[in-house]
């Protein structure tokens, strides 16, 4: 019987070279059993630090840790076999100092298994980007709508619509990909403006609310899936309404709980009356 060849896991320098060609596919993964189901269709799997969002309830990124981040990285990396999967950085764990971002980043890397690692920022954190990539860990890139910053950019809202900001965004950009980063997310950022990144960038831009015109697109897989109805992002497709069938599943478990109908025979386990009777 002829064995089944192992999955090849895409690499840093396949994304790389998928700028300008095929669009790169990426969705956020938090747990195993989405890794699972995800990875057969995607290129790269981020694990976000959004999961403060949509696991925890948090009303923000901020205060997932370093340690929360390496669980679930572990997690996805031991469901998956083909994506890359990349382990956002949480807020505190680089911003201090090169040195700090690389001693946290080796230990995403080294306790998950992934194969890169994302951080906010622009050219105030170039020097960090190069500093890591120079010492064998490959960055993503995150600009435009940074949710780290949320507090001091005034909340969650669109990015580039004046001048200064738009020409920020574009400049931040140049400045990460020129230190070294495979990749950068551009996010809630105006549309003409995340066009202009993607072309005057050489690496690859990925969006989420951005443009179409990106290299590749990514999204919450959570909010693609349809498992929330309080809070639906204007750059959100909802491609399933798996929040709503839920619900009705557990609606009907609890009335045939309540009314005796679950569990029925074939549910349970049956043994010969005398081996029960004593």
């Amino acid at each position: 019987m002829a064995r089944k060849k192992p999955i090849k896991r895409i690499t840093v320098p396949e994304i790389r070279e998928r700028k300008g060609a095929q669009p790169i596919v990426c969705l956020t993964s938090y747990t195993a059993p989405v890794a699972e189901m995800v990875d057969p269709h995607v290129d790269l799997i981020l694990v976000g630090d959004s999961v403060a969002m949509v696991l925890y309830g948090m009303e923000s990124t901020l205060g997932i840790s370093l340690e929360t981040m390496i669980g679930h990285g572990r997690a996805v990396v031991r469901a998956s076999q083909k994506a890359l999967v990349a382990v956002d950085m949480p807020f505190g764990s680089y911003q201090e100092s090169k040195e700090q971002a690389f001693r946290n980043a080796s230990q995403i890397m080294c306790e998950t298994g992934c194969q890169a690692v994302k951080l906010e920022g622009g050219i105030e954190l170039a020097e960090t980007v190069r500093f890591l990539s120079e010492r064998g860990v490959p960055v993503f890139g995150h600009v435009g709508l940074r949710p780290q910053n949320m507090h001091t950019a005034g909340g969650f809202r669109s990015h580039g619509k004046e001048h200064d900001e738009a020409l920020q965004i574009v400049n931040d950009a140049k400045a990460i990909a020129d230190a070294g980063a495979f990749a950068i997310v551009v996010e809630g950022t105006v549309e003409p403006v995340a066009a202009r990144v993607t072309e005057e960038t050489p690496i690859p831009v990925i969006g989420i609310g951005a443009s179409p015109r990106c290299d590749g697109q990514v999204l919450v897989t959570e909010d693609l899936a349809g498992m929330f109805n309080t809070f639906r992002p204007k750059f959100v497709k909802r491609y399933a309404e798996i929040g709503d069938q839920l619900s009705k599943a557990v609606q009907s478990f609890a009335d045939d709980v309540r009314h005796r109908r679950f569990p029925e025979s074939e549910h349970c386990f049956r043994a010969e009356p005398r081996k029960i009777s004593g």
